[in-house]
């Protein structure tokens, strides 16, 4: 049987420190169910030019975590197309409630969306927007499950809030994965090669081996803030100035 852990930090931008903004990525990770083991990993970016897209992204994982939750309290069985339709739905109905208190379009809570559900067996990924899902087979193997997705011009991606509907893809993975690393677009430029969206080894695999070697169940809180300090050192912020989210889940 899986024992997940995992290590999981979301750091502010160097430029949102400069302006004075709110850092706009939020993550969340859980386990779903606990027998049988099914990990959850969830990260949102707001918007930069969106009013209130780190509040958008607060309100993206908080939501989809709850209805994650709830659909496991009820089965076993990994969530299908309609199952996520739902929840993103869900989702739109929450940032139209929050954006008419406050008298502005749903577009002011614009954010992206990656998760990752992953049991024994298999894992499904539902995107929509820019960062990424890579993941590690057992013969020590990087993959990415899910790529980053930009829009239309430079600098643009896609959004939750996006009418009449979200660009979501879904993709479902019967591989046998022991590990996965789910990012916001901050993290891509340090994890990802620009050109094909493969994964650098040399990245993950150093930072996987403190968390396949904890015997902790769950957040390794200890490595969490490790990680932590990692985002904010000085040699990742000379190289991103964005916002830096990345959770790490291990099963080996």
């Amino acid at each position: 049987m899986n024992r997940w852990r995992w290590a999981a930090a979301s750091k502010i931008g160097t430029a949102h420190i400069k302006l004075g903004t709110r850092k706009q990525d939020t993550l969340y990770c859980f386990l779903a169910k606990s027998d049988p083991p099914i990990a959850c990993a969830i990260v949102s970016d707001g918007a930069g030019s969106a009013r209130f897209g780190g509040e958008g992204a607060a309100i993206v994982c908080r939501t989809l975590s709850v209805s994650i939750r709830e659909y496991f309290r009820q089965t076993d069985s990994m969530p299908d197309e309609p199952a996520f339709w739902s929840w993103v739905d869900n989702i739109r109905d929450r940032l139209s409630f929050a954006a008419k208190k406050r008298d502005v379009s749903r577009q002011a809570f614009a954010s992206t969306l990656i998760v990752l559900i992953a049991s024994e067996a298999s894992c499904v990924v539902a995107h929509i927007g820019d960062g990424a899902v890579v993941a590690r087979d057992k013969s020590g193997s990087w993959k990415t499950l899910s790529r980053p997705e930009n829009g239309e011009y430079a600098s643009t991606t896609y959004f939750v809030t996006q009418d009449p509907h979200p660009k979501m893809r879904l993709s479902l993975h019967e591989d046998s994965f022991d590990a996965f690393a789910v990012f916001t677009d901050g993290i891509e430029c340090i994890a990802l090669d620009a050109q094909t969206s493969d994964p650098f080894v040399g990245f993950f695999n150093p930072m996987l081996s403190p968390l396949d070697r904890s015997a902790a169940f769950g957040n390794d809180r200890t490595l969490s803030q490790k990680l932590g300090e990692y985002l904010l050192s000085a040699g990742i912020c000379e190289r991103t100035d964005d916002d830096k989210s990345l959770i790490l889940i291990s099963s080996a």
